[in-house]
């Protein structure tokens, strides 16, 4: 396959040329057009490496669409699948909570479902996107170590993530902001609210740091990469660094993130934090780290379509130095460097031809193809 006529995004440069792929792989980048009968012209659009998604808990919302549904398990993952895809997504770890705040919950229950259908939908060929694990340890649940150790087993992870959501440290810090969260996404009381906030409390000290520590041993010795997860403080990053973290999720603070950078931890941020301009829960805003160039890798989290429209988002911002090859190195070779994937993330030979074509529509980005191992996928 041959294309043409594209703002090919490279690492360093945007080239308006074409490209040849064979085997499944960048075999050719030239610079001008071809007259080719067979080769495809893409009109002047961007040609892109296809987005590396390191952390997003999409799956989860289509195997509970409502409270209380159950979806079948393939179906399910089908849907997300495309749906990760049609945002220009060729990779993608899938990000599934271990342990959580609520004990009994369908997040839970749906555990082993979501990584049985993720193993059974590869086993099969059946996938568009290449999916990977991602573990989400919740430290501060009782279960959590049980539970990672059974998966580890079962279904492997190519990434983990430790978190702690326990109330007034971290991602909520803001006690305020804990209370309007929680009060919310469970109908809880006033009462209720207050008593799951000293249970909640209670469970971090008794579970986290030992929790952390064993989770954290464990992939060391497997060779499996870490990430810290809402790291406020620079204490935190120091404590993440001793447990060999190379990523650091959603860093709350510049303070955090600032330290995260200095040491070579990878710093990521939710790509819907760029779109709507700041975070849902009042913490810092990804542009103020992108303006301080602190910024590294980008995630969609809850909103696949948001990781290239957030791309493009900074490329517009005057407030920070990204072009768009800087910007496009955010939502793909980073994460895939990060996560320890040296065969993608970029357009250069050699490299797989995951690519995604797309123009600039308005305030957002119009993906016509897009394209894994070098076959259109969508």
């Amino acid at each position: 396959m041959i294309l043409t006529n594209a703002n090919i995004v490279l690492n360093n440069e945007v080239v308006l040329g074409s490209l040849k792929i064979e085997d499944g792989k960048i075999q050719a980048i030239d610079s001008g057009s071809m007259a080719l009968a067979s080769a495809v012209d893409c009109g002047g659009g961007y040609l892109m490496p296809g987005l590396v998604e390191l952390h997003t808990d999409n799956m989860e919302k289509h195997f509970t669409p409502r409270p209380g549904v159950a979806w079948p398990g393939m179906q399910a993952f089908k849907v997300h699948d495309a749906q990760m895809i049609s945002a220009g997504i060729t990779t993608v770890f899938d990000a599934i909570s271990v342990g959580d705040v609520v004990e009994g919950s369908e997040r839970l229950a749906n555990l082993s479902r979501m990584a049985e259908a993720l193993k059974e939908s590869r086993a099969r060929d059946l996938t568009r996107a290449d999916h990977l694990l991602h573990l989400r340890c919740e430290v501060s649940h009782q279960d959590t170590l049980d539970n990672f150790l059974h998966l580890l087993e079962a279904h492997p992870p190519q990434l983990v993530s430790i978190m702690d959501h326990s109330p007034g440290q971290r991602q909520f810090a803001n006690l305020d902001k804990y209370r309007e969260y929680y009060k919310g996404k469970y109908k809880l009381s006033d009462a209720e609210l207050e008593a799951f906030i000293v249970r909640q409390s209670e469970a971090s000290r008794l579970y986290s740091a030992k929790y952390r520590r064993a989770i954290a041993d464990i992939c060391q010795a497997r060779g499996i990469p870490l990430a810290s997860h809402d790291d406020a403080t620079s204490e935190h990053v120091e404590e993440s660094l001793n447990h060999g973290m190379l990523i650091a999720e959603f860093p709350t603070t510049h303070e955090a993130a600032r330290e995260a950078h200095r040491h070579g931890m990878a710093v990521m941020m939710g790509a819907p934090n760029v779109v709507r301009g700041g975070s849902h829960s009042g913490n810092v805003a990804a542009h103020s780290l992108a303006a301080e160039g602190l910024l590294d890798v980008l995630s969609s989290d809850y909103y696949p379509a948001s990781l290239l429209d957030a791309a493009f988002k900074l490329v517009a911002d005057e407030r920070n130095d990204y072009d768009l090859p800087a910007v496009m190195r955010l939502v793909s070779q980073n994460p895939a460097q990060a996560a320890g994937l040296d065969d993608r993330g970029e357009i250069a030979i050699g490299k797989r031809a995951d690519l995604v074509w797309c123009d600039r529509l308005d305030d957002h980005a119009h993906i016509h193809h897009v394209l894994k191992d070098g076959k259109r996928v969508f």
